[in-house]
């Protein structure tokens, strides 16, 4: 892990604070699970993303393999 500093508002100190003691985590793991959750919502990971590229291929051309220069060059 590598370690960083955050500066927070004395609200978000305060909810981390209250979500580690209810979650009977320390506040570095809950910023850590928090941290996770929002970044996968705004970044999706590769696995996603390559299947979301494979769903729109699938709508294509069943040849497309065998006959990839007629579809390119026509």
């Amino acid at each position: 892990m590598i370690r960083t500093q955050v500066y927070l508002t004395e609200d978000l100190y305060t909810r981390i604070q209250l979500e580690a003691k209810r979650g009977q985590k320390k506040a570095a793991a809950v910023v850590r699970e928090l941290l996770h959750v929002g970044l996968e919502r705004t970044q999706p990971n590769a696995g996603r993303a390559l299947l979301q590229i494979a769903k729109i291929g699938a709508k294509g051309p069943k040849d497309l393999s065998s006959r990839i220069d007629e579809y390119l060059y026509t």
